[in-house]
Order: structure tokens, then C-alpha cells, then sequence
């Protein structure tokens, strides 16, 4: 059923209630969900209003009916797949009318400011980070190649961004967005590198000082926009997504200005397989109100004149599996959680992680990570992921490279081929 024929339906049958069931119990069947059926897909409907509600707000209302309990599913993720598969905000209509224009106007004005801790999780408490996350409190893609557990998955995750900036010993390093420190720890303690982190969390602040105490650490609650200094590497693990699309560049920007003419950078963002200013409605209104996913063709503008793009490595199915463990610690740490925290906002994190999933798993979002050099920097000094320059005539690493599990190696030791580490 086409969004232009499910429009036209809608205002024949949409002021009749009996007609709006059938009408919206027509389109999900045509996607395979029943309402009331018996497989695990399947959505049991609580409140009546809810097929009015579809056919009126679209992928918006059918989010909003979720939270508001309107229907359940004993396999969300499951359910959220066949609607991203249909396309879900062409399947049901991408309702821009459901959100007032003023709320648009004001999405220009936030793209301005450029703050990168989306939305409506700078209220967020550490608390449910704790029990959501990995014991180092990594809020991104893990990697889950050679790892049956998140914590595992997430450590892989940290030593593969290392290795892909060769980090060494005594190198400096920014971090963008750097959350609870996760990265500027792990850097510090494996590898003996100096990281200077930057948030605009307080949460975030106080827990990655007192995390990374007696470290070669600075953690500072500052937006980026302010940053200044020359770095080894700069690195951005999960920001440029939530800048706007007006800010891509300027993202980009900052780490070119920071990065020592013959450093490295690396960013790691969440993309989309089609250019949209902003994002679907339901993340928009509950998540992240000035996120809007890039391209590859709007990250390469925004590195266009200022970096060498020497790699970009999709890690998109990774991050479905590292949502489904995350939503599986919330759903187990509920009961801790709950009274903090409340039944709606339960279901509203839960909508959010099994609609992220359900986006990588259908391959309508990817994860990118681009590795970039200054323009004109000397190949010789671009660093493979091994931590040893491509060019390399004995493939050996430098004095005091420590490997993936931060075991110090001497100089006979022979760094892994570029292919094989990014598999």
C-alpha cells in the first residue's frame, strides 16, 4: 500500500473509527503484523484510539501510542524491523504536521549552537547509563568481530580506534565528545597517551574526572567551539550526528585546526543511506531534536579541502547486536530503575533502542568511521591500524608500541596488514 494511496484512504474512512481500524489493521497485515496475533511480531492493541492515531500522526503516532501504552509487543525490535523494512516514514507518512512549525524554526536556531550531546539525553542520570552500558561506559558501536560479550565488544571497539591512529606512547590526543571518558582512559592506561576530553554534560564531567584520576587525563565541561590547541590525533566518536547539517563542516573544521600537520583524525558517526535535514519525527520530539543523519556524500563535502581521506569502514550490523544488549540490561535492570525513572520513560527508551536497531539491521543506517590525514601531509607518517606507517619497509612497529591488549612489544614486533584489521 502506497503512502499515496494510504492518504487518500484516510480521508475517505478517517472520520469513522470503525473504518480508521480497518484501514490501519489493512496496512500492517500488508507488512506482516497482525493485530491481536499470535506470532512474537505481532502487536496487541490496549487502546482503540491507536488506529486513529496511525492513520492521523504516521510513524510519529505509532511511536507515541507506544509510550503511551496504547499497544505492546513481545518482540519490539522484531516488530520495528518489518516497519523499517517497509520504509517506516514512507509506509505510514513522515506527518510533518504533527509537530508545529515553530518547533521547525527552532531546529535552525539549535543548529547554530552546535551542542553535541543530543537532546533530551543531557537530562538523563548516569545511573541508567550504568546499568545500560559496558563496564567502561561506552555509548557506542561495539565491535563484536572476535567477542561473544558487550564488555568484550566494547573493549575490541576502544583498541581498534587506536590502532587505526596508531596511538603510541606520549602521543596527544582530543576527544570530542568524550562522554564518561571511556576512550581517554582506556588511551591513558593501555597505551600511555595524553587525552584531553571535552563535554557539554556536567553528569558526564564529574564521573569521567573521578574515573580517570591519576591519569595523564584532563576531562573539560566545554563546548567544542572553544577548543584550542594542537593534538596528535583528534578523534570524534559519535558527535558529528547531533551537530545538524549545517554543521558538518564546522565539525570537521575544529579537528583540522587541532590536529598537528603531520597527525591524524578519526570520526565515527552514524549515517544514513539518504540525505534528510533532520531527523524522523519520533526521534526528533523524544531523542535528539538536532541530530540529522549525514551521507557519505555530505561527509565527504565536509571534509573536502581540509583532510585525505585515508580509510572509511562501515561497522552499521555491528551496532544492532550492541542496542539489543543494551535494551536487554535496561529491561533486566528495570526494577532498580524504576522508581527513578517511571513506566512512560521505560517505554520510551526501549522504543528508542529497538528503533535503532531495527534502522541497522534493515540497513537504513550505517555506522562510518573515517580515518583522515592533513591535505598534503607525508604518506610516510600515515598511520595504518597497526600503528606503523603503510610505507613501512620492515612492517615494524616503534619503540614502546603497545598491542591490542596493551602488552609492551619490542621492535621486531610485525604490525597486522590494514585489511585484516578492519575485516
Amino acid at each position: 500500500m502506497t503512502n499515496l494511496t494510504t492518504r487518500m484512504l484516510q480521508g475517505a474512512l478517517g472520520s469513522n473509527a470503525n473504518n480508521s481500524e480497518a484501514l490501519a489493521r489493512a496496512m500492517l497485515e500488508s507488512i506482516g503484523i497482525e493485530v491481536g496475533g499470535a506470532k512474537r511480531h505481532d502487536i496487541q492493541v490496549l487502546d482503540s484510539s491507536f488506529f486513529a492515531r496511525v492513520l492521523r500522526d504516521g510513524a510519529l503516532g505509532f511511536g507515541e501510542s507506544y509510550v503511551d501504552g496504547d499497544w505492546e509487543s513481545s518482540a519490539l525490535d522484531e516488530t520495528l524491523t518489518r516497519l523499517a523494512r517497509a520504509d517506516l516514514n514512507t509506509f505510514m507518512g513522515n506527518r510533518w504536521h504533527a509537530i508545529p512549525r515553530t518547533l521547525k524554526a527552532r531546529l535552525r536556531k539549535m543548529q547554530s549552537k552546535a551542542r553535541y550531546v543530543g537532546g533530551h539525553h543531557c537530562e538523563i542520570r548516569n545511573g541508567l547509563f550504568a546499568s545500560m552500558l559496558d563496564e567502561k561506559m561506552i555509548y557506542s558501536c561495539a565491535d563484536w568481530r572476535d567477542s561473544e560479550d558487550l564488555d568484550a565488544a566494547q573493549e575490541a571497539k576502544l583498541d581498534l580506534v587506536c590502532r587505526k591512529i596508531g596511538l603510541r606512547e606520549g602521543m596527544s590526543v582530543l576527544d570530542l565528545g568524550c562522554g564518561w571518558g571511556s576512550f581517554a582512559k582506556y588511551a591513558a592506561e593501555r597505551y600511555g597517551a595524553r587525552v584531553k576530553g571535552v563535554t557539554v554534560s556536567k553528569q558526564q564531567v564529574e564521573l569521567a574526572r573521578y574515573r580517570c584520576a591519576g591519569l595523564p587525563v584532563e576531562i573539560l565541561l566545554q563546548d567544542d567551539r572553544t577548543v584550542v590547541g594542537t593534538y596528535d590525533a583528534v578523534i570524534s566518536l559519535g558527535s558529528l550526528e547531533y551537530v545538524g547539517t549545517k554543521n558538518y563542516r564546522r565539525h570537521v573544521d575544529l579537528a583540522e585546526s587541532c590536529v598537528a600537520p603531520d597527525g591524524i583524525a578519526l570520526v565515527h558517526a552514524i549515517g544514513g543511506s539518504r540525505s534528510w535535514k533532520t531527523s524522523a519525527p519520533w526521534n526528533h520530539k523524544y531523542m535528539f531534536p538536532k541530530a540529522a543523519l549525514p551521507t557519505v556524500t555530505q561527509l565527504g563535502r565536509a571534509i573536502e579541502g581540509n583532510f585525505v581521506l585515508e580509510d572509511v569502514h562501515n561497522v552499521g550490523p555491528d551496532y544492532d547486536r550492541t542496542l539489543i544488549a543494551w535494551d536487554e540490561n535496561v529491561r533486566r535492570a528495570w526494577p532498580d530503575l524504576k522508581a527513578g525513572y517511571g513506566d512512560r520513560f521505560y517505554r520510551m527508551w526501549r522504543y528508542y533502542l529497538c528503533m535503532r536497531a531495527a534502522g541497522f539491521r534493515t540497513r537504513q543506517l550505517q555506522l562510518y568511521e573515517l580515518v583522515l590525514t592533513r591535505k598534503g601531509a607525508p604518506r610516510t607518517r600515515v598511520r595504518g591500524a597497526g600503528g606503523i606507517s603503510p610505507d613501512s619497509d620492515n612492517g615494524h612497529a616503534p619503540h614502546g608500541f603497545r598491542t591490542t591488549r596493551g602488552a609492551r612489544q619490542d621492535t621486531t614486533w610485525r604490525a597486522p596488514a590494514w585489511e585484516k584489521v578492519i575485516r
